[in-house]
């Protein structure tokens, strides 16, 4: 039976291009598992966009001499391309700065304010001495005042994984300038988070199934919780809808509170788009529906801690009760799927220290796929990982070149050359039968793992069924058997079988890998489809437009299975599948990878 999924992505910030150290943890993750679900026959909505607001966008934008909005369209735009180009099938990539977001950011607000969980407070906010402008939480750095890591933000110490404020770092200065920050009184909005402890926790204690490293994360933080700021002193964000307070031209929401409102904003304005307004409930208010959220793990806390309580106040269900808000009851998140970090020569990917391969770059040269598979089998699924031009080489020569291309090629080169079409097997033997049901028994096993969120077991397997195929193929020698075609048939038609179910296999993996090999083995028609970026206006202020990610799937629909190749089908000798790499390459990097400095 078809179930709803809803894939929500971590939304990337819109103040300069994506690294590869970033679709490591949202991008490609999120997409092997939406593309495999919509395989396996069920409902998917994939949304997500660019987070656009703070003070961070203001910082860029007078560094690159533009206004914030110009600053926004121009890295939306850049982000979007990047993420096509990556074959993110997303159902809508959007954007915070839209009336749709706006009013939907203000309407949650609203019920979390009526059911009692948002608070008024004067309390210490920073600011910048030279500029006046206030300082966001993590771009204040310090000592942390409880484990005593330097380098704490503003925020949290990523050491102990408390929640700090700004004026209890140690020798707190700004990551803007370096200078100290200069703190003021200043009224803000709190969300009470110490009103769900008792709420949170006892969700918490349902998620048996989530990534270790997560679920201990999230229940640490239900130890100690604190009111949260929801505002901030700034005028670029979402305006807060409250009297005195909609008025204040400098009083704007979070940027962390507007944007991980955005996956529900996202598919609001999904569902406008598409004809069918009440369309989202499908995926939120269904119980029995399935919500994923994809990251990385320095978002845990706000996918983990914060939007669970969010969604919790909007459906008063929090510890001091309530009534649902305008949405209705909606689902919380069934797994949250962070990735640890990737790293390159043992540090984070940092554009301001150099150490950055940005996505574009990467896809320019040596394409989409390559990239997808590396993330996907030797990523930091489960701890950091560290990136090295050596281990890329290798994969993409030995893995993707020798042993998946090499199979491609052979298999369909042999039967075009004798054949022209996929040959009858006419006489079959054990060793057939054998291979085909190691294929076919590695959908349950692939999925099974895809389920899961597992995607390096995934890959792998179907991998091990490529090798299988090509140690028969070695094997048999087909090549051998001029004087028995019969059998020389046979063995061809094995080998494309499983090339087929292979193919499909890695199809989540390696998309448009997968569309030439549904055409090589003589297919018509879309296999994988890929998402387009469609300009379209503001569906509140047609004076406003910007480019969506949206795509049509439908064709991946129930494919997730062991299809009998047709007899007859005209082959034609093929290309290479995957161009071998220059192995200098993985001693230097190419000659445009930044060195860190």
């Amino acid at each position: 039976m078809s179930a709803s999924v809803l894939t929500a992505v971590a939304w990337p910030y819109a103040n300069g291009p994506r690294h590869i150290g970033h679709v490591s943890g949202f991008g490609v993750p999120s997409d092997v598992f939406s593309r495999y679900q919509r395989m396996a026959g069920n409902q998917v909505l994939m949304v997500s966009g660019t987070d656009e607001h703070g003070t961070p966008i203001s910082v860029q934008a007078e560094k690159e001499g533009m206004t914030t909005r110009q600053l926004a369209d121009k890295y939306n735009r850049v982000i979007a391309e990047d993420l096509q180009g990556l074959g993110l099938s997303y159902d809508l990539f959007t954007r915070t700065t839209t009336g749709n977001h706006y009013a939907v950011v203000q309407q949650l607000f609203l019920a979390l304010h009526r059911n009692g969980y948002v608070l008024p407070k004067t309390t210490t906010g920073a600011i910048s001495p030279s500029t006046g402008r206030t300082l966001p939480d993590r771009y204040i750095e310090g000592t942390c005042p409880i484990c005593g890591y330097d380098g704490a933000r503003g925020d949290q110490c990523d050491n102990c994984g408390n929640q700090l404020d700004p004026a209890d770092l140690i020798n707190p200065v700004s990551r803007i300038n370096g200078e100290k920050p200069q703190f003021v009184e200043t009224e803000h909005l709190f969300l009470d988070l110490p009103a769900f402890t008792e709420s949170l926790g006892k969700w918490l204690s349902t998620r048996t199934d989530w990534r270790p490293n997560v679920l201990k994360f999230a229940q640490n933080l239900v130890e100690d919780m604190r009111p949260r700021a929801i505002s901030r002193d700034l005028d670029w964000g979402v305006p807060i809808p409250l009297d005195g307070w909609r008025d204040q031209p400098m009083k704007r929401f979070y940027v962390w509170f507007d944007a991980v409102i955005g996956y529900l904003s996202a598919s609001v304005e999904w569902a406008r788009r598409t004809g069918d307004a009440d369309a989202w409930k499908q995926y939120w208010t269904d119980p029995s529906a399935k919500g994923y959220y994809f990251m990385g793990k320095d978002n845990i806390t706000f996918h983990a801690q914060i939007w669970p309580t969010l969604l919790m106040g909007h459906n008063g269900q929090g510890d001091k009760g309530g009534e649902p808000g305008p949405f209705g009851t909606l689902n919380l998140p069934d797994e949250i799927v962070s990735s640890e970090f990737l790293t390159m020569s043992g540090s984070k990917f940092s554009t301001s220290r150099g150490t950055v391969i940005y996505v574009r770059d990467f896809l320019r040269e040596f394409g989409p796929d390559t990239l997808r598979y590396f993330i996907s089998v030797a990523g930091p699924e489960n701890q950091d990982t560290d990136f090295t031009w050596d281990e890329f080489v290798r994969r993409t020569n030995f893995e993707l070149a020798n042993e998946w291309g090499n199979l491609v090629n052979r298999s369909i080169s042999m039967a075009a050359k004798n054949n022209g079409a996929v040959p009858a097997p006419t006489a079959p033997k054990a060793a057939d039968e054998e291979l085909k049901a190691l294929s076919r028994n590695a959908f349950g096993t692939v999925g099974g793992h895809l389920e899961r969120s597992r995607f390096k077991a995934a890959a792998q397997e179907a991998m091990r069924v490529v090798s299988a195929a090509n140690k028969y193929l070695s094997d048999q020698e087909p090549w051998k058997l001029k004087d028995d075609p019969d059998r020389r048939d046979a063995v061809l038609h094995t080998a494309l079988q499983v090339v087929s179910d292979a193919n499909t296999l890695l199809t989540p993996f390696l998309p448009h890998s997968a569309q030439k090999v549904h055409e090589l083995l003589g297919g018509t028609g879309v296999w994988s489809a890929q998402p387009e970026i469609r300009e379209v206006a503001d569906l509140d202020d047609e004076s406003v437009e910007y480019p969506v990610l949206m795509g049509e799937y439908a064709a991946e629909q129930a494919a997730w299975r062991s299809t009998d190749i047709e007899v007859g089908r005209p082959l034609n000798k093929p290309s290479p599948l995957f161009a071998k790499l220059d192995p200098k390459l993985g001693e230097t990097g190419p000659e445009w990878a930044p060195i860190e400095s």
